[in-house]
């Protein structure tokens, strides 16, 4: 089954910095979006060598504050498709795009936030605080660290939004030009009066590795820790799902046939499941609205919870060990691997 897909057409190109851009689409049909603070568009960008390739990028503009879609693109050194766009993208031109996805965004923009960047991961966290700012009552709090102060994306907003809300947004900028680079020892002190705020973490893998370190030691729960993770997908989402297991080779585990009871936005739908499917294709298949985008484990849209039961996953992509100890499974990852199975998305 194909996967739906939308047409934008770029509205407008901004240079945000010298290796960076934002850029704007008109919504699809003139209509109006729905998405989430936070989530993400899947882009599929011309390539010389395979005709295509899929690229996720966070949107930077808010469903609460922006007409229009926007995601800013920060050149990487070998990144085809981040180039490609920073140097060609023009107004006027049309990407083939998936619809918003992602679980990387707040679930009530009441609550305080400990927002912590690095680099491009400014991008999402730009798109939840001008929502929390327009439409929530929580007070933010932005750690935002660059290589010097030409690097910093979205300078002049943050501005004006510090500005304009003063009693309610913090930004603290880390330079690695005068602080050097930020580490679990000098983050733990800065972080400490926030502790009790939810977290949101995005940026490069060394920066989440030492925030995450940081926020951890000082007793703040995992539940409250929000992981944003940058993907560069090696598949094409845009085409039919890829070879299941039955059609690449059969093996004994092919014959199980498992009951499986999904729970998902409210409702319980009780199906037959075999290894031949992931559930995200059994779902789909179904015709049932699951939450996905990449189906290679690396974007974590389709996160859900293993209540009862076992499953094997293909791969474990963006779980780590303690997700994996807490029941969590990757549904576009996750085949049956016993008769009786309960999930909760």
């Amino acid at each position: 089954m194909p996967v739906p897909n939308w047409t934008l057409t770029v509205a407008d190109v901004v240079a945000e910095t010298a290796d960076a851009v934002t850029i704007v689409f008109d919504p699809p049909n003139g209509c109006d979006v729905g998405y989430r603070p936070g989530q993400f568009l899947t882009l599929r960008v011309p390539s010389e060598r395979t005709g295509f390739v899929a690229r996720c990028y966070s949107l930077c503009s808010s469903p609460d504050t922006d007409k229009r879609l926007a995601v800013t693109v920060k050149r990487t050194a070998a990144g085809y498709a981040s180039n490609w766009l920073c140097d060609n993208a023009r107004p006027g031109d049309e990407f083939e795009c998936l619809p918003p996805a992602g679980i990387f965004s707040p679930d009530d923009l009441d609550k305080d936030l400990l927002l912590l960047a690095g680099g491009s991961g400014i991008t999402p966290m730009m798109s939840i605080t001008k929502s929390v700012l327009a439409q929530g009552r929580g007070r933010v709090v932005l750690i935002y660290a660059n290589r010097d102060p030409d690097a910093i994306i979205f300078a002049a907003a943050l501005r004006e939004l510090v500005a304009e809300h003063s009693d309610r947004l913090t930004v603290i900028h880390w330079l690695e030009s005068v602080q050097g680079l930020p580490n679990d020892a000098t983050l733990t002190p800065l972080l400490a009066p926030f502790v009790d705020h939810d977290v949101f973490i995005c940026g490069p893998a060394p920066f989440m590795k030492s925030a995450r370190s940081a926020i951890e030691s000082l007793g703040t729960p995992r539940t409250r820790i929000h992981i944003e993770n940058f993907v560069s997908l090696s598949g094409d989402p845009f085409v039919d799902r890829p070879l299941s297991v039955d059609q690449i080779g059969d093996s004994a585990d092919d014959q199980l046939t498992a009951e499986v009871v999904v729970e998902l936005n409210g409702s319980t739908h009780t199906l037959t499941w075999t290894p031949k499917d992931t559930l995200i294709d059994l779902l789909v298949d179904q015709g049932i609205e699951a939450p996905y985008s990449c189906r290679e484990g690396d974007c974590g849209t389709c996160q859900c919870v293993l209540i009862d039961g076992k499953v094997e996953m293909d791969t474990h992509g963006v779980l780590d060990d303690d997700d994996i100890a807490d029941g969590i499974v990757l549904g576009c990852q996750a085949r049956p691997s016993s008769e009786r199975i309960r999930i909760e998305f």
